[in-house]
């Protein structure tokens, strides 16, 4: 008897391709779905963006796997399409586990004052989408992040800051790094922790993520 094949959608971070997911293997019974982002449209809600964007989702009952804004996407995808597992890397489950700077942000709407033009400095980019620390690596991660529209990073920050998400969604995993700096763990709650994980460990740390995932999906 054939083994059932188990759909997963992989779903980039902010600014970032699915070249991302290059090191991430699992196991033969598991299909990888690889989603890029697409332009948003002009004054496009992130509700109906993740409308648009679900009719990308062709198999029944996936897997979905957000990382970092991707996350937030995939959440939303969540509340239109019948999936299996809905799982979140480095990322958040409602506006409550935003950092303060961002609570800030949103109150103030002081992201709408931010010089988009910056996005040609690649390492002001990289150091936004990644962390500050991941500056020093500049050239090795330039591969990964190559959605730098002005109109898509403008969109995306501010339907980050002003997602509506008041509580999590049931049954939701996620998965995040004791070392995060974008999204600091003392703002989240409910999280399986990659010890001195941080905002790029898709990337840093797939081996540990490729073996842990699996086994969430399938309940072991």
């Amino acid at each position: 008897m054939p083994v059932k094949t188990i759909d997963v959608y992989l779903m980039p971070g902010m600014s970032a391709n699915s070249l991302i997911f290059e090191k991430i293997e699992f196991p033969s019974n598991f299909t990888l779905h690889y989603l890029e982002w697409i332009d948003p449209r002009k004054d496009e809600s992130l509700e109906d963006y993740a409308k648009r964007y679900s009719k990308l989702i062709i198999h029944k009952d996936p897997v979905l796997i957000g990382v970092s804004f991707g996350g937030v996407l995939v959440q939303e995808i969540s509340k239109i399409i019948q999936y299996k597992k809905l799982i979140i890397i480095s990322s958040i489950k409602c506006n409550d586990e935003l950092p303060s700077h961002m609570k800030f942000g949103k109150i103030t709407k002081s992201y709408k004052l931010l010089p988009f033009k910056w996005i040609n400095d690649f390492e002001s980019l990289i150091s936004f989408v990644l962390g500050p620390k991941i500056k020093r690596r500049v050239e090795l991660y330039r591969k990964y992040l190559s959605v730098r529209d002005e109109n898509y990073l403008s969109w995306s920050i501010k339907e980050l800051i002003e997602w509506k998400q008041s509580k999590p969604i049931d049954n939701i995993i996620h998965i995040h790094g004791s070392k995060d700096l974008i999204f600091p763990t003392n703002f989240l709650n409910d999280y399986i922790e990659l010890p001195r994980g941080d905002h790029a460990m898709i990337l840093k740390r797939a081996e540990w993520i490729s073996k842990k995932i699996p086994k969430l999906i399938e309940g072991n």
